[in-house]
């Protein structure tokens, strides 16, 4: 008897099958990736084999793993947590905040909330506990909040409280979204571990980025079609089979929307003497010194935890911190009378959490519409020019047929396009993107790189563009700056 039967599994999407007659079964020893474009199913999938989505068909786990008390377990790709004051209103600048940041529960903290329930309790208690934490590294961790934590710290806690729960299933969606690549490593050879102890794993991944434990692929389509497939067979398949057709930036429509934009008053977009940034005595930024000039384009990079996010917050006035440092902004220093609003608005920003701050009622129209006023959700009425902008960033990214559907009903490439569009919507002088083809499949990440080129090039921009793959920085890009343990390298 297969561990999982999936037998005709239909699910919908504004009333059409966004996956058609799904079948497939897991057997012992089976482990399986899911693969396909942007859109076509994929974390809804996982969520119906978690038994969060509605589906027609069966899906069935076989009877010893029932009778034994094993369990589905899914490892979302982004983490939602509530503060101490049990709500989940955090707000994006908090991280950054060393006092505001204490609202948040520690590692350790939701450690022992997913086991016991006990915050008096203690992790040594429990062996296994012990070990996984030790298992992923987790140990230097314990006393941070969770708000501080990078993505790839995120991940290992997430993955983490999944085991205590001991699966039988392990579902996960994008795992290595957001990932260095030693810490890409480092997760293949723990999942690798984990296969070997019996658990089976489902996992969402690009396709090339399936790793070689895998023995099954799914490959969802477009339309609702679909192919499973050993492997060996998925690996001799052209890519090409994989994506959709994407059409080229749209050179009119960017040129009515402003491109390339009136010649900005500054010579250098930041500056940087000898800065230092800690929190509780630990060292985030460490004597960083660094000039960016006007039409520069940059990459930043660099392992999780390396201060990166910390940079940022630095330039796009989210960090208190700026204040105690030498930092220059638009040939401005900080700390002279400046708001924060002023250096906003010279500056489109995206990053991969972005999206988690947004109140669940909101429209991926408003969501773009935002990005005029830089806040964290749309509070006023547009004017027709305003109204005109949105509508055309919106068309330019290939989403406009999406302006009226909630930001939290969006694929998770959706969001992240919308989330683009917030960024380019005012046309700034200056870009910061944040890993911003997290979620994107290859044809998208192309499709973007092209159009952040000619952004740049004809619209003379200013970037800092931040990403673990290196075949995702756009060729507009001629500098690189990296850091280690919060210094340049």
């Amino acid at each position: 008897m297969p561990v999982l039967q999936v037998n005709s599994v239909t699910i919908k999407e504004n009333n059409k099958p966004l996956i058609d007659r799904l079948s497939f079964s897991v057997h012992n020893g089976d482990q399986w990736a899911i693969v396909g474009p942007s859109g076509s199913g994929k974390t809804s999938l996982l969520h119906a084999l978690a038994g969060r989505h509605f589906f027609t068909g069966s899906i069935t786990v076989s009877r010893e793993l029932v009778s034994a008390g094993k369990k589905i377990v899914l490892v979302e790709q982004q983490h939602r947590f509530k503060n101490l004051s049990n709500t989940a209103q955090f707000y994006y600048q908090q991280r950054f905040n060393a006092s505001d940041a204490e609202d948040a529960i520690s590692v350790e903290e939701d450690l022992l909330n997913s086991i016991s329930g006990n915050v008096n309790a203690s992790l040594t208690d429990n062996t296994a506990v012990a070990e996984t934490v030790q298992l992923l590294s987790l140990e230097a961790l314990l006393p941070v909040r969770l708000i501080q934590l990078s993505n790839g710290e995120n991940k290992r806690l997430q993955i983490a409280k999944a085991l205590m729960q001991q699966p039988a299933i392990l579902l996960m969606d994008n795992p290595f979204t957001g990932l260095d690549s030693e810490a890409r490593q480092i997760l293949t050879g723990l999942l690798t571990g984990i296969c070997r102890k019996g658990i089976h794993i489902i996992l969402v991944t690009s396709p090339g980025e399936v790793p070689f434990f895998i023995t099954h692929v799914l490959t969802l389509q477009k339309e609702g079609s679909w192919i499973a497939e050993p492997v060996e067979v998925f690996r001799n398949n052209s890519p090409d089979t994989h994506h959709h057709i994407l059409s080229k930036p749209d050179h009119e429509l960017m040129l009515r929307l402003g491109l390339p934009s009136s010649s900005d008053d500054f010579n250098y977009a930041v500056r940087m003497k000898d800065v230092q940034v800690l929190y509780n005595n630990r060292k985030i930024l460490d004597h960083i010194s660094w000039e960016l000039r006007k039409g520069e384009r940059w990459s930043l990079s660099g392992p999780n935890g390396a201060g990166k996010s910390t940079l940022l917050s630095l330039i796009n006035a989210d960090n208190p911190q700026a204040y105690a440092n030498e930092i220059y902004l638009f040939d401005r220093r900080r700390g002279t009378g400046e708001t924060i609003w002023e250096i906003k608005n010279k500056i489109g920003f995206v990053s991969p959490e972005l999206h988690l701050y947004f109140d669940s009622s909101i429209n991926a129209f408003e969501v773009v519409a935002s990005g005029l006023f830089d806040t964290i959700g749309l509070f006023r009425m547009l004017t027709d020019t305003e109204e005109g902008l949105v509508n055309g960033w919106m068309k330019l990214l290939q989403i406009e047929n999406l302006r009226n559907r909630l930001l939290f009903q969006l694929s998770n490439s959706q969001q992240r396009l919308a989330l683009l569009a917030r960024a380019l919507v005012k046309n700034p002088p200056l870009l910061i993107l944040d890993e911003p083809c997290q979620g994107l499949d290859e044809v998208q990440v192309n499709f973007f790189r092209s159009m952040v080129n000619r952004i740049c090039m004809e619209g003379n921009k200013t970037l800092i563009y931040v990403s673990h793959y290196s075949s995702d920085i756009p060729d507009c890009v001629t500098k690189f700056l990296r850091l280690e343990n919060g210094r340049i390298v």
